[in-house]
């Protein structure tokens, strides 16, 4: 269970410029919590291994984060039992302060940062919690083959992959974030290449390989998509991952062909859009109802018009701290900065099932 012990902190050591801050996070994490509960946590099923994916925009670089983005984030992980983060930034404080509010039991892995032509000096990281999840002293980095290089160049953002296991099942995860730019060809032989690699493991390693992160797919029909459904790996489909509701950035793909046979089954998979609890602006007509008694506990959906009026003189004294500026029109700007509070992307997720005792046991028979 994710911590605390700051809104302590908060209430005792009140900051003039955030008035009633404990207060204003403890509702907005019960708003979450309820959300979080009803779209991961209820349906969950006993011996299941959650998997998310959440590429966290520019994690973190230049104004650092309110301390209540760290909550937030903190919260929705803390709802898988792993996570693979893309977009973290050189420094490792802001990781590390998240993972410190995720509990004890939990731990981390980390990339170096990538200095490639496209990479944007970023990192790649797995946050794990060590009660579900074992490290099974496996982690590198995805080099292609000489036959397989992209324009005779390796990935822009190297993969990273580590090994894991939960209850009877051996997985090892490899987390990309595939390059970015107009020529799409470029991206859909990236996602081609690792993709090939993974299939190819498969065949004599046991366990399963699951290919996940921000692919940066445009549609859900265009040559990129095709790459990945084209590699032999099961493909789910999560649906859109952008605020914008039209982009399927984040994906996350599987082998289930292999020396591991047939063990990776699909329970349930889908996306968070914490957008109904934090921040907003989120849309009316998909916004879940709370009921007399939910508001009654302290949760709350706000109107735009609300947020805004809380954020906006915060946000004016954080960036006259930073030298900065107040926004022009916070109105049109809030959308964006909420972006870079929270993510531009949605995080995604897949239960998998990890209790195979009964093949085991029927193999006897």
């Amino acid at each position: 269970m994710a911590f605390y012990h700051d809104l302590k902190k908060y209430k005792k050591n009140p900051n003039p410029d955030y008035p009633k801050k404990a207060s204003w996070i403890s509702s907005r994490l019960l708003t979450l919590r309820h959300d979080l509960y009803n779209n991961i946590k209820r349906d969950r099923q006993p011996n299941s291994l959650i998997i998310g994916s959440w590429n966290i925009r520019a994690f973190d670089n230049g104004v650092l984060r309110m301390d209540e983005s760290y909550h937030y984030i903190a919260e929705i992980i803390d709802h898988f039992d792993i996570c693979a983060i893309q977009e973290v930034k050189g420094d490792l404080d802001p990781l590390r302060r998240l993972v410190k509010l995720l509990g004890p039991s939990w731990d981390f892995f980390v990339s170096d940062v990538s200095i490639h032509k496209g990479g944007n000096n970023e990192r790649m990281a797995f946050v794990f919690n060590k009660n579900k999840v074992r490290f099974r002293n496996l982690i590198g980095e995805i080099v292609l083959p000489k036959e397989t290089l992209i324009a005779g160049e390796q990935v822009a953002r190297s993969p990273f992959f580590a090994s894991f296991q939960a209850g009877w099942f051996k997985f090892s995860l490899c987390s990309a974030h595939i390059i970015y730019g107009n020529d799409l060809k470029i991206r859909a032989a990236e996602i081609k290449s690792v993709a090939s690699i993974l299939v190819k493991r498969a065949k004599t390693e046991d366990q399963v390989h699951i290919f996940l992160g921000d692919m940066n797919i445009e549609k859900k029909d265009d040559e990129v998509m095709q790459a990945l459904k084209d590699s032999k790996l099961t493909t789910p489909d999560f649906g859109p991952t952008n605020m914008g509701g039209n982009r399927w950035f984040d994906q996350m793909a599987f082998t289930a062909k292999g020396k591991a046979g047939n063990k990776t089954r699909l329970l349930r998979h889908g996306t968070f859009d914490w957008r109904h609890s934090v921040f907003g602006p989120h849309p009316k007509e998909e916004t879940p109802e709370l009921t007399a008694e939910d508001i009654a506990n302290g949760k709350s959906r706000l109107t735009k018009e609300e947020l805004l009026k809380h954020y906006e003189n915060i946000v004016i004294k954080i960036r006259e701290e930073h030298g900065k500026a107040p926004y022009a029109d916070w109105s049109k700007s809030y959308k964006n900065w909420t972006t870079y509070e929270m993510s531009d992307h949605l995080p995604i997720w897949m239960e998998l099932e990890i209790d195979y005792s009964d093949d085991y046991l029927r193999r006897f028979l």
